[in-house]
This record gives structure tokens, C-alpha cells and sequence, in this order.
């Protein structure tokens, strides 16, 4: 699926929580030993491990050393002290990340071992059979590492935003609606009309096209939540959205 990412761009920053966003905080807390600081750098590279992995994958090594260099960069990065030197106009969070994978890749190169670390230690949950699977239903081009991680990364951002509203309807006990509201965002090929799925769930015509204006507008503000958390300046919030409509359209 990939849908052009609807975002409420007229929202303001501050309205979306801005001031507490992961990245924020990882930058605020970076001197110290702070919890908060911690288990927010922990979620926004649970994020990241896929198009890592991707990246990893496809920059030339096989599945079993891709899963080594991913989990041995997690293990690094997680620990070490380098946060400290950065700024807090930081900019992007997955740029910095990709920027120190590529890092950490070149030094491991120049040790010429991969060699597993953090024995029994795993902060990011990463199921490597899946990871692999994923990246071998990759579409069949010749894409550069880069470009790759950046698709992933789009997707990720839209399949998380996704769970985080089915999660919101399924409390709502609305799971079948959600299901049906999916098909209809932009990308998808809803293979039945707005008749047929208003009969489906006992409404009018016009109270699904309601309801399907509020998932958009709901799907929007919660893609914009999503960006907000992973970059460090408001000014870069709507530049970060537009880029991710031109990935996943390209």
C-alpha cells in the first residue's frame, strides 16, 4: 500500500506536542542518565529497525551479517556516549541514525570480523525471519542502499500511523469500519462502493462519507504526530511531510 499521506499541514506544531517529541527529548536528556531520554531513543529506533536491516542488506552482506551489523550497531549505539556532541538542531532523526550506521558499517569493514555483541542484551525487538522475509519481497530493481532505506522508512512511518488508528477504532469496538475505511485512502484499490460498505455497516450513504472524513482527518493528524517525534526544529515538520508524500508516490 501507498497512499499519498493526507497530513493536516495547517495544524500548529505546538497543538501536535512538539516540545515533548522523542527526538526532543533523547537531545534534552543526552547529558545525563535520563529514564525518559532513554526509553525514547529505544522507541524511535524500534522504529528504524527494518530499513536499517534493509540498508544493511542491501548494501552487500548476507541475511546472517546483516542481522550481526544490525544488532551490533543497535548495541553501540544505544551505549555509547556520542550523543553527547550533538547539537540540538540535530535535524532529522533518521538522517543522524543513517549517518552512524554507515559509520559503524565502515569500522567493521576495517576490522574485516562481524562479530555478534550485547551477549543475551537486546534493547530493539528484531525478529530477523521477518526482517529477511521482508527484504526478500523487495521489489526487484536496483535501487542504492539510500533510496532503499528511505522507501522503508516512509512505509513504516504510514504502517505505523495505521496501527495506531486501527487500535483507536478496535477500542471503539469500530475494527470492521476501520478495515473498510482503509481501502478507501488514496493508493489503495477499494474493490467495493460507498453503497455497497454503507449497507455493510447499517448506515447512510452520507454518514460513511462522514465517517470517512473523519479518518482521513484523523489518519492526518496522527501522520503529522508521527513526523513531529523525529525531527528536532517545528520548521522542518512540513519539509519532512511533503518528502514523505514524494517517497512513497515515487
Amino acid at each position: 500500500m501507498s497512499p499519498s499521506a493526507q497530513a493536516r499541514t495547517d495544524l500548529p506544531t505546538e497543538a501536535m506536542g512538539f516540545h515533548t517529541t522523542h527526538w526532543t527529548v533523547v537531545l534534552a536528556a543526552q547529558a545525563g542518565k535520563d529514564t525518559a531520554g532513554a526509553e525514547a531513543l529505544a522507541s524511535l529506533c524500534s522504529t528504524y529497525w527494518y530499513p536499517l536491516y534493509a540498508f544493511v542488506r542491501r548494501s552487500g552482506y548476507n541475511c546472517h551479517d546483516a542481522e550481526d551489523l544490525t544488532q551490533g550497531f543497535f548495541y553501540s549505539f544505544l551505549r555509547r556516549k556520542s550523543l553527547t556532541q550533538v547539537s540540538p538542531l540535530a535535524g532529522k532523526f533518521r538522517s543522524y541514525l543513517l549517518t552512524c550506521l554507515k559509520h559503524f558499517l565502515a569500522n567493521e569493514r576495517r576490522r574485516a570480523q562481524t562479530q555478534r555483541r550485547g551477549a543475551g542484551v537486546r534493547e530493539i525487538s528484531f525478529d530477523a525471519e521477518e526482517a529477511e522475509t521482508r527484504y526478500l519481497a523487495e521489489p526487484a530493481d536496483n535501487v542504492t542502499p539510500d533510496v532503499l532505506f528511505e522507501r522503508r522508512w516512509a512505509f513504516t512511518v504510514i504502517d505505523r500511523v495505521l496501527e495506531n488508528l486501527r487500535q483507536e477504532y478496535a477500542q471503539r469496538d469500530k475494527a470492521a469500519l476501520f478495515d473498510d475505511l482503509r481501502t478507501l485512502l488514496p493508493g489503495d484499490a477499494a474493490n467495493i462502493s460507498h453503497a455497497e460498505l454503507a449497507a455493510r455497516h447499517g448506515m447512510s450513504v452520507g454518514a460513511l462519507d462522514v465517517a470517512l472524513h473523519r479518518f482521513r482527518q484523523r489518519f492526518g493528524a496522527l501522520l503529522h504526530e508521527q513526523v513531529v517525534r523525529t525531527v528536532s526544529s517545528p520548521d522542518e515538520v512540513e519539509q519532512e511531510l511533503r518528502y514523505l508524500v514524494s517517497v512513497l508516490g515515487s
